[in-house]
């Protein structure tokens, strides 16, 4: 590029409106010349706040902007994080209005194209711990860098010091610069590296060599790299499946599997011999399924690993689920209920006895809705008593208990202990018998409360399933509160969806109440969302709470049909109906509600 060529594209000038950048690398006098691109200079003025800034670069009305400052007052926080969670202005948008307030340039990482050269002058882990990547070179001297904190003073001097360049910053929301971590690391060129290194070996590896070989060792290397961009991608779990020539690698991210790159069939054998090894499990035994746990940290952070082996006809199959603590939010306000569901919900778990169940299908967020519940009870004068299987998250304060039937200790023989040991509030993971339910229902009789998850599809059906499991009927009538049924519904990606017109007629053929036509959105797919047009999920609630004609609806048997007329007679919204909702908030779409909701 020549001096007279304008600033790559992409690169957006943002007038400066305050005064001098507090971490200007350039020296004093005249501005230097990069390739064209002049380092913002200093101006005068006073300092801006970064809400004013939204506003004037119309992200959000000054309305919304006061009211999360008035919500950040109260909760501790800042105002631009309080808009980001209620999704008032996007990552993007934000990065806009921080190098605007800087007087810097802001760079949309989704179309630059990153000069790797450049990128690589850094590792990877100082490029997150910055939150800063070079992208590109700036004439003989200078490199570009993105940056998502342009305030963070020590990791320009640092960045300067490390690459030997005059650093000129740029802004790049943290959302495109952790998706451009990601792809400095991409799978497929672990695996080429990884299956180039093996097949300069001796043959393939014995498992006994593995656990005496270095920490980079291409197996170990492959399996790390795998791991932990699995939880970069906020995935939830990681399927390695033999298909008898190779292996497949797929993500479960949002709900849905993501297939991610392929292991060569001569690497197979070590890739499952070392994920067994990291579990603690037998290398040698192939035919029966096993399972383990193994803890990891990953950037400082720590990560538990549940392992799951099943052999197949092709080989044996790995499924690891990822339990990052630092990706769930046990933020009772962040759940995404209704203020009407969630009264409802808090005056349940409020009170000093009684069961309140969560009910919905794996991985529906059944878990994160229970801590989120004893978050707010969690306090110095109560004794809380959690017995789960497993414990997949420690939380300081409770006494946790871990199921163990090979010792003898199930769930119905650990309440029977709990109940001896003083317990104010008890949080079973999961009624899965009738002896677990028996004594949990006796449990909310007797001045306890008891916090649980069942397997049903609403929450009407729940007062019915524990009549079948054998309880008698009058003890769920006298013992249940409140069921909460629930789905995770996939959110929109700010970046790239759009308007649309769904008429009244699509939606009633697709179980919707609605009677005119919906403006609503759609995905569409982009870099920021990896082509799927969503981003994130979001709940979908069911709140009943257990009334008096209910409860005498349970005494007679009644089916789960009428239970749910009168609740919903009550003021229960259908999980549909919620759906619907977050629908026309521009949250999720229909086929994603309609997706997850089923039938129901």
């Amino acid at each position: 590029m020549t001096p007279e060529s304008p600033a790559p594209p992409h690169l957006r000038p943002v007038p400066t409106t305050e005064g001098a950048l507090a971490h200007d690398t350039a020296p004093a006098g005249p501005a230097p010349d990069w390739n064209g691109i002049t380092a913002p200079r200093a101006r005068g003025g006073a300092p801006r706040f970064l809400t004013d800034v939204i506003v004037d670069l119309g992200l959000a009305s000054r309305e919304r902007v006061d009211q999360a400052v008035e919500q950040a007052r109260a909760q501790g926080g800042t105002p631009e994080q309080v808009l980001l969670d209620a999704g008032a202005i996007n990552q993007d948008g934000m990065a806009r209005a921080i190098a605007e307030r800087h007087g810097l340039d802001h760079l949309d990482l989704t179309v630059f194209t990153v000069d790797m050269t450049a990128a690589n002058l850094i590792s990877n882990s100082a490029a997150k711990r910055y939150e800063a990547v070079p992208v590109q070179f700036l004439g003989d001297r200078g490199l570009l860098l993105a940056m998502a904190d342009p305030a963070n003073v020590l990791a320009v001097d640092d960045i300067a010091l490390m690459t030997g360049y005059e650093v000129r910053v740029a802004v790049a929301s943290r959302e495109d610069l952790q998706g451009l971590f990601s792809r400095l690391t991409r799978l497929d060129d672990v695996v080429a590296s990884t299956s180039l290194e093996h097949e300069e070996e001796d043959g393939p590896a014995e498992i006994v060599d593995l656990r005496e070989s270095a920490d980079d060792a291409p197996v170990i290397k492959l399996v790390n790299q795998i791991v932990a961009q699995a939880a970069e991608q906020g995935a939830s779990d990681i399927h390695f499946e033999p298909d008898g020539s190779q292996m497949r690698v797929r993500f479960r991210i949002d709900g849905v599997l993501v297939e991610t790159t392929t292991v060569p069939r001569r690497m197979v054998s070590g890739v499952v011999s070392r994920v067994k090894i990291m579990s603690d499990l037998d290398i040698a035994e192939r035919r029966l399924p096993q399972d383990g746990r193994v803890g990891m940290t990953l950037d400082g952070r720590h990560v538990d690993l549940r392992v799951v082996t099943l052999p197949s006809v092709h080989g044996e199959s790995i499924v690891i689920r990822i339990l990052d603590k630092s990706n769930v939010s046990f933020d009772f306000d962040k759940l995404g209920m209704s203020d009407s569901d969630t009264d409802r919900f808090t005056k349940a778990f409020s009170q000093a006895y009684g069961a309140v169940l969560v009910t919905g299908p794996t991985g529906s967020g059944k878990s994160t809705s229970l801590y989120a519940a004893v978050g707010r009870l969690n306090t110095p004068e109560k004794n809380i008593i959690t017995i789960e299987d497993p414990v997949e998250y420690q939380v300081e304060g409770l006494t946790q208990v871990q199921i163990n039937p090979k010792a003898g200790l199930t769930f119905a023989a650990g309440l029977k202990a709990m109940m001896r040991a003083d317990p104010d509030i008890i949080m079973v993971g999961e009624i899965r018998d009738r002896e677990t339910a028996q004594i949990a229902i006796e449990a909310a009789l007797t001045g306890h409360l008891v916090l649980s998850t069942l397997h049903t599809n609403d929450a009407p059906t729940s007062i019915t399933r524990l009549v079948e499991m054998g309880v008698e009927p009058f003890l769920v009538a006298s013992a249940v509160d409140c069921v909460v049924a629930q789905r995770l519904a996939r959110t929109l990606c700010a970046n790239c969806k759009q308007r649309t017109i769904v008429s009244a007629q699509v939606l009633r053929d697709n179980g919707f109440p609605a009677h005119v036509d919906l403006e609503v959105y759609e995905p569409v797919g982009c870099s920021r969302c990896g082509g799927s047009g969503y981003k994130g999920r979001i709940g979908l609630y069911e709140v009943m709470t257990v009334t008096d004609e209910i409860r005498r609806l349970a005494i007679e048997r009644a089916p789960a049909d009428r239970i749910a007329e009168v609740a919903m007679r009550d003021g229960m919204r259908r999980l549909r109906e919620d759906g619907l909702e977050k629908v026309k908030q521009g949250r999720t779409s229909i086929a994603e509600v309609a997706r997850v909701t089923g039938t129901n």
